[in-house]
C-alpha cells in the first residue's frame, strides 16, 4: 500500500538531506522550485534558489541551506492535501553562519504526488527576510508607492 500524496510530502520534509530517505519518495522526473523560478542575482545569495530537476536537486538544496544557515526551529502549522495535491503552511527560524543574523520566515510547499512519489514540489518563503540576514552592508532605495517617495533599507 502507497503512501497518501500528504504522507509523501511530511515525510520528505522529515529529513529532506538523506538521499537514501528521499528517493524512494520522489520520481525520477522531479522538478524541484526553489523561491523562484530563475533569478540571476538571488542565485549569487542562495546558490540552490531556481528549477531544478532530479532528487539530488532536493537534497542538495536542504543541505546548502544547512551549511547557509543554522535551522533553529522547521514548523508545519497547516497541511492539506486534495487528489494528488499538497500543500504546506508553517514557520522555520534560521541563523546564518557567516553574519549570526537571526530572522524566523514563513513557508509555503506545493507539491504533486503521482502514485505515491512526489513529481514537483515548489518552497517559498519570505525571501527579502532570508536574504537579508547575508546583507554585510550598503542599502537599497526602493520606490514602490506610486503616492510616495523612495524607500531606503
Amino acid at each position: 500500500m502507497s503512501l497518501q500524496p500528504l504522507d509523501v510530502v511530511t515525510s520528505i520534509l522529515s529529513n529532506p538531506k538523506s538521499l537514501d530517505h528521499v528517493r524512494p519518495l520522489v520520481a525520477d522526473d522531479f522538478t524541484y522550485v526553489s523561491l523562484n523560478y530563475g533569478d540571476a542575482d538571488l542565485k549569487k545569495i542562495m546558490p540552490w534558489c531556481g528549477t531544478s530537476h532530479g532528487v539530488e536537486s532536493l537534497v542538495k538544496t536542504f543541505v546548502d541551506v544547512e551549511n547557509f544557515w543554522r535551522v533553529n526551529s522547521f514548523s508545519i502549522e497547516a497541511a492539506f492535501g486534495q487528489d494528488e495535491h499538497v500543500a504546506l503552511f508553517g514557520r522555520f527560524t534560521y541563523t546564518s553562519t557567516v553574519l549570526e543574523k537571526q530572522v524566523t520566515s514563513p513557508f509555503a510547499v506545493y507539491a504533486k504526488v503521482v502514485d505515491g512519489r512526489c513529481t514537483y514540489m515548489q518552497f517559498m518563503e519570505d525571501t527579502f527576510a532570508t536574504g537579508a540576514s547575508f546583507r554585510s552592508g550598503g542599502a537599497w532605495t526602493f520606490r514602490s508607492d506610486p503616492n510616495g517617495g523612495e524607500v531606503t533599507v
